[in-house]
C-alpha cells in the first residue's frame, strides 16, 4: 500500500507538470462578443486591448486567449461510458475520501497534544488508531484524484485546457504539496513509536502539524479552481484572463467556500471514524476492548457535534455570497428547481441531530448519576422533533388539480408560513440550542456540584436558556413576518448570536458550577446498548449522502455553464439532472463509498490487536 501511493503521487506530479503545457486554446471557437448573465453577479475586467496597445506603441508581453465556444464535436465520446455520469461519480468519490483523510489528521494531532499535556497514553494510543484508519483511505483518495483528473483529461479538454491557462502555477504548487503532505503522512504514522518520548516526540507533533498545514492548503487550492467556475473573477466578459492567478483565486465564494467545507470535513471525518469505533465496539470479544471503543466512539461523536453545531451558520454564509454574487443562481439555488432537494436535506440534517442526541442520552447510561437527567430527554426530544417538522415543511406544495382547488391554492392556509427561511431559521437555532442542553446534560452526569451555589447557577441557566429560546422566537415571528424584508435578513444573524451567546454563557457558568466537583458514580466505559452504536453509524451514512446531494446542488446551480456567465457547456449532456436522477447516483456513489470504508474498517482490525505495543 505504501509503494502504491509513493507511486500515485509521482504520476499526479508528472500529470500536474505537463497540464500547464495543453494547448490553451483546443476545440472551439473564441467567445466572441460575450455578455454576462443578467443578475450573474460582478465580472472584472482585466484584459489588455491589444489593438490599443500596438496604437501606441506597446505590445502586450502575452496575451491570454478568451473562453471558448465548444461544441459537441469538442467532447470526446467513448462507446458505454456517460463522460458526465463518469467524471460525477469519480469527482464525489474522491471529495468524500478527501474529505475523510484531511479531517483524521487534524484531531489526531489534537488528541496527540492533549495525552502529552495530561500524560496520559490513553490519548497516544486513541490518535495512533485513528491515523493507522486514515492511512488505507489515504491511498484510495490518491487513486480516486487519479481517476477524476484523468477523466477530466479524457472527456473535457477544452474546460481543463482553460482552467490550465489560468490555474496552472498553483496546480504545479498542489502537485508539490501533495507531495509534502504524504511523505508527513508517512513520517507520522511509521515514526510514531520511534518518536514516541522526549524532544522526538515534540518533533513528532511537528510532523503532524505540517501535515495539517499542508492538506489544508490543499483544500484550499482546489476550491479555489471550484469557486472559480461558480464566481469567476479575474476575467472579462469574454473570459480573457488579466494574468494575475490571485484574482481569480480570491473570488467572492472562496473564503466561505475553505470556512464551509473545513468545518464540514472535520465534522465529517470524526463521523466516519466514530462509525469504525462502533464497528469494533461490536466486534469486541472482550470487556476491555469494548470500554476502549465506547471512549474512541465517544471522543469522535463530541468532535463530529462540536464541529456540526456552526456548521449551519457556515452554510448561511456560503449560501448569502452566492445571493449576493448572482441573484440567479441563489433564486435556482432555494426557490427554484432546486427547493425540493432542500426538502430532503432537511430531513438529512433532521436525522443528524436525531442520531447524535440519541447517541448523547444512551452516554448518560455509562454513569449512575446519569439517571437523574433521563427524565429530561422527552422533553429536549419533543422540542427537537416539533422542530425537525418546521425544518421539512416545504413552502409549496406538489399538487394535482383538484388537489389545489380543494386545499385553495398552492399554499396550506395553516403551514404555509412554515416553510419561509425566518421559521426555519427560528426552528434550527432552538435544534443547536437543545442539542448542546444533550451534551450539557451527558457532562453533568458522572459529576456532583460541591460549590454551595450550585442550585442559583441551575436556576440561572435555565433562565438563560429560557430567555435564548424566547428572543430566538421573537426574531424569526416578529422580523420575520410582520416587518420589512430587510429586518427579515438581518434577523437571522441575530438570532446567530443568541444561540452563540447562550452556549458560551453556559458553559462559563458550567465551569464555575463544577469547579472541584467529585464523582457521581464509577464511569463505566463499554457499558451501552448495542442499539446506541448504530446511532453513529447513521451520523456517518447521513453525512456521506448529504454531503453528495449538497455537492450536486452546488454544481448544478451553474446551469448550461462551466464557468458561469464565461464558458458555456456544449456537450450532450448540457442539462441540469432531474432530482431523481442525481439521488439515484448519489445514493449509489453513498452505497459504493460506505462498502470500501467497512472494508478499510476491517482491514484496520486485521492489523490491529496488538499492534507494537498499543494494546
Amino acid at each position: 500500500m505504501k509503494k502504491s501511493s509513493a507511486f500515485l503521487s509521482f504520476v499526479l506530479l508528472f500529470v500536474f507538470l505537463f497540464l500547464p503545457l495543453l494547448p490553451s486554446h483546443a476545440g472551439g471557437e473564441p467567445l466572441q462578443g460575450a455578455e454576462p448573465l443578467q443578475g450573474a453577479g460582478p465580472v472584472f475586467d482585466y484584459s489588455v486591448d491589444a489593438q490599443a496597445s500596438a496604437e501606441g506603441g506597446v505590445k502586450p508581453a502575452f496575451a491570454f486567449p478568451s473562453a471558448k465556444r465548444l461544441k459537441a464535436g469538442d467532447y470526446p465520446q467513448m462507446n458505454g461510458v456517460n463522460p458526465r455520469l463518469a467524471v460525477w461519480l469519480a469527482a464525489q468519490m474522491h471529495l468524500w475520501f478527501a474529505a475523510f483523510v484531511l479531517a483524521v489528521p487534524i484531531f489526531v494531532f489534537i488528541i496527540e497534544f492533549a495525552g502529552i499535556v495530561r500524560k496520559d497514553g490513553r490519548y497516544d494510543r486513541m490518535a495512533y488508531e485513528f491515523i493507522r484508519v486514515s492511512l488505507t483511505a489515504y491511498s484510495i483518495t490518491a487513486v480516486t484524484g487519479g481517476l477524476f483528473l484523468f477523466s477530466l483529461i479524457v472527456f473535457y479538454p477544452g474546460l481543463l485546457s482553460y482552467l490550465t491557462a489560468i490555474f496552472g502555477g498553483s496546480m504545479l504548487i498542489y502537485a508539490g504539496l501533495f507531495l509534502v503532505e504524504s511523505a508527513c503522512l508517512y513520517i507520522y504514522y511509521y515514526g510514531w513509536h520511534a518518536m514516541k518520548s522526549g524532544d522526538l516526540k515534540l518533533l513528532h507533533l511537528g510532523v503532524g502539524l505540517l501535515l495539517n498545514l499542508s492538506g489544508t492548503a490543499l483544500m484550499f487550492i482546489a476550491n479555489a479552481w471550484a469557486t472559480f467556475m461558480m464566481s469567476p473573477s479575474g476575467v472579462d466578459p469574454a473570459g480573457v484572463f488579466d494574468g494575475n492567478v490571485w484574482h481569480a483565486v480570491q473570488n467572492r465564494l472562496w473564503m466561505p467556500m475553505n470556512v464551509h467545507r473545513f468545518i464540514a470535513n472535520v465534522s465529517y471525518g470524526a463521523s466516519i471514524v466514530g462509525a469504525y469505533a462502533a464497528y469494533s465496539f461490536l466486534s469486541a470479544r472482550t470487556k476491555k476492548e469494548r470500554a476502549r471503543y465506547d471512549w474512541m466512539g465517544y471522543t469522535a461523536s463530541f468532535i463530529s457535534i462540536a464541529a456540526l453545531l456552526p456548521l449551519p451558520f457556515a452554510g448561511y454564509w456560503l449560501t448569502a455570497e452566492i445571493y449576493g454574487y448572482s441573484q440567479q443562481m441563489g433564486i435556482t439555488l432555494m426557490g427554484g428547481s432546486f427547493g425540493w432537494l432542500f426538502i430532503i436535506q432537511a430531513v438529512i440534517i433532521g436525522a443528524l441531530f436525531l442520531s447524535a442526541n440519541y447517541y448523547l442520552w444512551c452516554g448518560m447510561l455509562r454513569s449512575p448519576g446519569g439517571q437523574r437527567y433521563l427524565k429530561y430527554v422527552k422533553y429536549i426530544a419533543f422540542v427537537l422533533f416539533a422542530c425537525f417538522l418546521v425544518w421539512f415543511t416545504p413552502h409549496t406544495l406538489i399538487l394535482r388539480p383538484s388537489e389545489m382547488k380543494a386545499l385553495g391554492g398552492p399554499y396550506h392556509p395553516l403551514l404555509g408560513p412554515l416553510g419561509l427561511m425566518p421559521a426555519k431559521n427560528t426552528a434550527v437555532n432552538i435544534m443547536l440550542i437543545f442539542t448542546y442542553l444533550s451534551f450539557l446534560l451527558y457532562r453533568r452526569a458522572g459529576k456532583t456540584s460541591v460549590v454551595k451555589w450550585a442550585k442559583t447557577g441551575d436556576a440561572a441557566e435555565a433562565a438563560l436558556f429560557a430567555a435564548g429560546v424566547v428572543n430566538i422566537v421573537f426574531l424569526g415571528v416578529y422580523y420575520g413576518y410582520f416587518t420589512n424584508t430587510v429586518y427579515k435578513v438581518s434577523s437571522s444573524a441575530a438570532q446567530v448570536a443568541t444561540t452563540i451567546s447562550v452556549i458560551a454563557v453556559s458553559v462559563i457558568i458550567e465551569s464555575r458550577i463544577f469547579k472541584n466537583s467529585v464523582s457521581s458514580g464509577p464511569f463505566e466505559w463499554g457499558k451501552m446498548p448495542a442499539r446506541s452504536q448504530y446511532a453513529l453509524f447513521l451520523l456517518a451514512v447521513s453525512f456521506t449522502w448529504l454531503m453528495g446531494l449538497m455537492g450536486y446542488v452546488r454544481s448544478a446551480i451553474r446551469g448550461r455553464w462551466h464557468v458561469f456567465s464565461i464558458m458555456k457547456d456544449g456537450s450532450p449532456d448540457a442539462f441540469t439532472p432531474a432530482i431523481g436522477y442525481a439521488a439515484k447516483v448519489v445514493s449509489s456513489g453513498t452505497v459504493i463509498f460506505m462498502a470500501v470504508i467497512i472494508f478499510i474498517f476491517w482491514l484496520s482490525r486485521l492489523t490491529g490487536g496488538k499492534d507494537n505495543g498499543h494494546e
